[in-house]
């Protein structure tokens, strides 16, 4: 395994990170594809085993137990100064005030919760999951550089939103002298390229490394076009809200990736996680694997150079689309509406 550097930091991550979501109790609110910690500790032993040693996870996975499960495991089968934990807050954690969003006591209580879970006296990236628009930004950025200046975090990262938010937040912390944040966790891949207009030359721009979740398109790049239908996608009620609606353009894009992964002898996912790495803004993909083979065929994408006309053949289709995916709600896309002159609440 070759690490590469995390931005502009100089943290050595592998350039595939496991995401934990995957791993979790289905009876803490979880759905039914997520599995239980004795299937989950096989595979996270094999990622190790692999040379990744990038694991990121959520306080809201599984209401806490995917922190647990992910925790014990590295705690066995890894030396924690080799691994890098990733996790997020800012969605509920429980009913009654204060049990959400990124207040400072809420950042405060939740990193202490989070520490306790993992079993570790540190967190490598604790990340923003999603904005806060409820709480000042100034106060979010305030508690989260007190954290790392408490040694409670070595890094901060965000997530989803829209650029000109994220570029508020990054001339916030610098103007300030707070630690910044030195990634940003994004949707990103074959089928969903949005981010290409604004955030992606944002990050590269200001030295922050991306970490792509659904690289795969919630595995629809990973199969056939027919073949449509997995466990998750029964049971994940976003797997239907996600932006894969241009029909025409995408069953093309995922052809064309059947097309180079027949001609190379290799499996689809393998060329779909491939096509990521020819953007260099791209740090590490997420790859939320069920299984062994997964892990693996994640793993050897790596080997996997495409050339210019790969990359034409797997790109031209694309279909521009609108999207509002950093927005959290429907209530905060309204207002944000609002206050766009091109945009009114009837659009």
């Amino acid at each position: 395994m070759e690490y590469v550097k995390l931005g502009a930091t100089g943290l050595d991550v592998s350039p595939i990170a496991i995401g934990a979501m995957t791993y979790g109790r289905p009876d803490r609110g979880h759905p039914a594809w997520s599995l239980p910690e004795e299937e989950s500790r096989p595979l996270i032993k094999h990622a190790l085993d692999q040379g990744i040693n990038f694991f990121d996870t959520a306080n809201l996975y599984s209401q806490g137990s995917s922190e647990e499960i992910l925790g014990r495991a590295l705690r066995d089968f890894a030396d924690r100064d080799d691994v890098v934990i990733a996790t997020k807050l800012r969605h509920p954690m429980r009913s009654g005030p204060n049990g959400k969003g990124l207040s400072r006591k809420a950042i405060m209580s939740e990193v202490e919760h989070s520490l306790r879970r993992l079993g570790t006296d540190y967190i490598d990236l604790y990340q923003i999951h999603r904005n806060d628009p409820s709480t000042p930004l100034a106060e979010t950025l305030e508690a989260l550089h007190d954290l790392v200046k408490a040694g409670k975090v070595r890094y901060l990262g965000a997530s989803s939103m829209h650029a000109w938010e994220f570029s508020k937040a990054l001339h916030a912390q610098k103007a300030n002298g707070w630690a910044r944040f030195v990634s940003m966790q994004d949707h990103y891949n074959l089928l969903a390229r949005e981010e290409e207009r604004e955030m992606l030359p944002l990050c590269a721009d200001e030295g922050v490394g991306t970490i792509v979740w659904s690289p795969l398109a919630r595995g629809r790049l990973a199969r056939a076009w027919d073949d449509n239908v997995t466990a998750r996608s029964q049971t994940d009620g976003s797997y239907a809200d996600m932006l894969y609606a241009t029909p025409d353009s995408d069953r093309r894009i995922i052809d064309a990736v059947g097309t180079v992964a027949e001609a190379r002898g290799v499996k689809r996912a393998q060329v779909a996680l491939a096509w990521l790495r020819t953007n260099p803004v791209v740090t590490a993909p997420l790859v939320g694997a069920s299984t062994v083979s997964q892990i693996d065929d994640a793993v050897t994408s790596l080997d996997i150079d495409l050339t210019a006309e790969e990359i034409t053949l797997l790109e031209r289709h694309y279909t521009p689309r609108h999207d509002f995916q950093g927005i959290s709600d429907d209530a905060e896309l309204q207002r944000i509406m609002a206050r766009i002159p091109q945009f009114t609440t009837a659009s």
